[in-house]
């Protein structure tokens, strides 16, 4: 790995981090779709709760059901992942210039999230749709066209609703990416640099073992953290997005407000937060994958992370 510049290395990081959190977070992932496609329709709610949602896809699909888009996940979070965490890095890096301070700075980590975040929303708004698409099928399926796959879906979407319809959702995933990126690196940051301050000691810095066991846990507790904050902030974005994604009619708003002040109309507050038990049930797990496997992953390429 010594020959592998820092710009190299800053992207396989990311990429572990990605596939960590789609291998952790997948299925609760898929219960939040189902959750949000059809617990908002003028029908009324077709799942009691996330608890009847899943037993339902364990009943009828097995466990391959809660997996179901996975594959496109597995690309577009790694892809996703990579460019986010990488581009982030170098904003920070830039911003910050030659000035060595630890603890963390609003002026820098705001833009720089953001910035990545706005970057990675073009490469998720479609493979967000083929995901969600494949994720509300099931027996329970609304619509007449079905996919065997997510490359069927991109093929079928791109055959009915041409280039722009695969990018159904982009400004409302431009929107959750941007806003909730800002806040889970300002949490990610400044969680970190408090629980690094408060745990560090020299009974730590005296044993290797401790050290790793103690590098873990914050790495956990600070990725899970703001993996709740990214997701309690920004979810009215996501329901607006999946309804948009998943809706099949190409005469339908795509603007987000427009589409949540229409949910809202329907189902109240409670519409705008559709699925937010399993959605905040994976954020802790899977973001602290991410987290934890981004850290370790740039310390084996030899990455310094202050």
């Amino acid at each position: 790995m010594a020959g592998l510049g820092d710009s190299a290395k800053e992207y396989i990081a990311g990429s572990a981090a990605g596939v960590a959190q789609v291998v952790v977070g997948h299925p609760f992932d898929t219960v939040k779709v189902k959750l949000q496609a059809h617990n908002t329709t003028a029908h009324g709610k077709v799942y009691r709760n996330a608890f009847h949602c899943t037993s339902r896809i364990l009943v009828e699909e097995g466990i391959r059901g809660l997996y179901r888009g996975a594959s496109s996940s597995f690309i577009g979070i790694a892809l996703e992942s990579s460019l986010f965490f990488g581009t982030y890095a170098h904003a920070k890096q830039l911003l910050q210039g030659n000035v060595e301070d630890s603890k963390p700075q609003l002026q820098v980590i705001i833009p720089s999230a953001a910035c990545s975040g706005a970057l990675i929303s073009c490469i998720l708004a479609p493979t967000e749709l083929t995901k969600c698409r494949m994720q509300v099928q099931g027996k329970d399926v609304m619509y007449a066209t079905r996919y065997s796959s997510p490359l069927d879906c991109a093929v079928k979407t791109l055959q009915r609703e041409g280039v722009r319809g695969i990018f159904r959702g982009g400004l409302a995933t431009l929107y959750r990416e941007a806003i909730g990126n800002a806040i889970f690196f300002c949490t990610y940051e400044y969680s970190r640099h408090w629980m690094h301050s408060y745990i560090d000691s020299p009974q730590f810095s005296s044993n290797s073992g401790l050290v790793v066991a103690k590098d873990i846990g914050i790495g956990i507790m600070s990725g899970g953290i703001s993996g709740m904050a990214f997701w309690t902030t920004t979810l009215p974005l996501d329901v607006a997005k999946t309804i948009i994604q998943t809706d099949h009619n190409p005469q339908s708003s795509r603007n987000p407000f427009r589409v949540l002040k229409m949910v809202y109309r329907r189902a109240g507050l409670a519409g705008c937060y559709a699925g937010l038990g399993p959605t905040l049930a994976r954020a802790f797990p899977a973001n602290a994958a991410a987290i934890v496997a981004w850290e370790y992953s740039a310390k084996i390429l030899g990455i310094r992370r202050d």
